[in-house]
């Protein structure tokens, strides 16, 4: 081999140092660069295995980081959501890893790291419309993590420390805190921003007296406070579950069960708290039907304790619930009976609440109607709730219908994020229908997330109890944004005293 060919032989892209070692990445479109599967903790293995994220092994020579790194141990999503939300699965063990993509390594740039959703138990950075090349494209570093689920990741063990999966996210933002400069990030000005389980991570984050600092701005799509399980249940749903599998509730049992069965185990458990969600045995949990959820004494206290100097940019989706109702048939299954039983159990009084809800919507059926009540009590009041209690707080809507299942999805849960990333065209799954997204929808909303992490200012007035403000996106024009004054006020004076 000639000199000039060992030199071509050579492994060519962008090298940035780390605490740990060096890393090699690949060159992007728009002269932006991306580092994929850096390892920010050790394998959760072994003798980690349930354990707080340690710190990964250095390494000597040059790491390659061209790849998405293992995805977390998950047990997938049941049909018809596999369809609509790609999740892929990478095996291996190093699954505590995070991507970087950034517009220039000698640079200064705000930084914005993502946590996916997934209920807890699915998701991770390597999902295609979570792609951050838009974000470096437009100024802006971007970082996604992967952190531990499920069993792994929240089921409260007895040796074991609990929220393990909040513990890793608190150690990838300590990452990019102490490595994010190498990459030309600003380790001073972190946007947190998550969708789901993620913007509900936040929340715990937000309190968390171990994340302060480790963030400045955060963005909370879809989720907020009011899904956390207090100990007591945490350790109850931990023993049933154990049962099912004929072992006991501790860290070293659960390690024995081989993970192909226990992934599958925990989606059959998710289930089973939707479809008998006996207060008895779920507790709280039986009105989440989130069985793996961070574990908290008192959730009141939890939104007490957010740090009211970290601004937020907080909203949801018009239809969020849809996506759970419409996909499974259960919206056409719902009758006048089921939906007031729902109503009272959710805190609501009946008759008032489904003469407000049908007011606003003249030709609903009693699915729509109890869509829409979840809708508000899972998502549209604890974001409002968190705007209102913030020091500053911009809250947004998502409008923007989708043209699958015959247009009946609405805008739903997780609609919202191919906008967001501007990744309309990467593989986004079925959720937003066969018709072609509209881009300027994609140009508004992708660009109001980065000025807010650039300069706090998405582009509209703060949220204040005086004046609710809401940035309305995606109708009736996809390219112009409205700004409503306190959008179906009625529906959410329902829930004071309640949600």
């Amino acid at each position: 081999m000639t000199a000039q060919s060992a030199r071509s032989a050579r492994p060519a892209g962008p090298v940035a140092d780390t605490r740990h070692g060096r890393v090699r990445g690949t060159e992007g479109p728009h002269g932006t660069a991306v580092f994929r599967g850096i390892p920010y903790a050790a394998p959760p293995f072994g003798p980690l295995r349930f354990a707080a994220p340690r710190p990964p092994a250095p390494w000597d020579g040059v790491r390659e980081a061209v790849a998405f790194g293992p995805t977390a141990p998950k047990g997938g999503y049941a049909p018809p959501f596999d369809a609509l939300l790609p999740d892929p699965v990478i095996p291996g063990e190093d699954c505590l890893n995070l991507n970087v993509w950034t517009p220039a390594l000698d640079g200064r740039a705000p930084v914005m790291v993502w946590l996916h959703g997934g209920a807890f138990l699915n998701g991770s950075g390597a999902v295609p419309s979570y792609d951050g090349t838009a974000f470096a494209r437009d100024g802006v570093v971007c970082v996604s993590v992967n952190y531990r689920l499920g069993t792994d990741g929240y089921l409260a063990l007895d040796g074991a420390p609990d929220n393990r999966g909040v513990l890793d996210q608190i150690a990838a933002l300590a990452w990019v805190r102490d490595n994010i400069a190498a990459f030309g990030g600003d380790p001073d000005r972190v946007t947190v921003f998550g969708e789901s389980a993620g913007a509900m991570s936040i929340a715990f984050l937000l309190a968390a007296p171990a994340a302060r600092g480790l963030f400045h701005r955060a963005i909370l799509q879809s989720g907020a406070h009011g899904l956390t399980v207090r100990p007591g249940t945490a350790r109850r749903i931990a023993a049933h579950f154990a049962a099912g599998l004929g072992i006991e509730p501790t860290a070293e049992a659960f390690a024995a069960v081989p993970l192909d069965r226990l992934g599958p185990a925990q989606t059959a458990l998710r289930a089973e708290a939707g479809a008998r969600p006996d207060p008895a045995l779920w507790g709280e949990a039986a009105r989440t039907m989130i069985p793996f959820a961070p574990v908290a004494d008192d959730p009141a206290a939890l939104q007490a304790a957010t740090d009211p100097g970290v601004p937020l940019l907080v909203g949801s989706t018009t239809e969020e619930y849809r996506l759970f109702t419409v996909p499974t048939g259960a919206i056409g299954l719902v009758g006048a009976d089921r939906l007031r039983q729902a109503a009272a159990g959710y805190g609501l009084d009946p008759d008032a609440a489904l003469k407000v809800y049908a007011a606003g919507r003249p030709d609903a059926t009693p699915g729509d109607l109890l869509s829409a009540i979840l809708t508000d009590w899972f998502f549209r009041i604890p974001a409002l709730r968190l705007a209102e209690a913030a020091r500053q707080a911009h809250v947004y809507e998502f409008g923007w219908s989708s043209s699958a299942y015959d247009g009946r999805l609405g805008a739903c849960h997780g609609s919202e994020i191919p906008f967001v990333f501007d990744t309309l065209g990467d593989g986004v799954g079925g959720l937003l229908g066969p018709v072609p997204a509209p881009q300027a929808l994609a140009d508004g909303m992708h660009a109001a997330w980065v000025a807010f992490a650039t300069t706090g200012d998405p582009g509209w007035p703060a949220y204040t109890p005086r004046q609710r403000a809401v940035q309305h996106f995606g109708a009736p024009d996809p390219a112009a944004p409205r700004l409503l004054q306190d959008p179906r006020a009625a529906e959410r004076e329902l829930w004071d005293g309640v949600r």
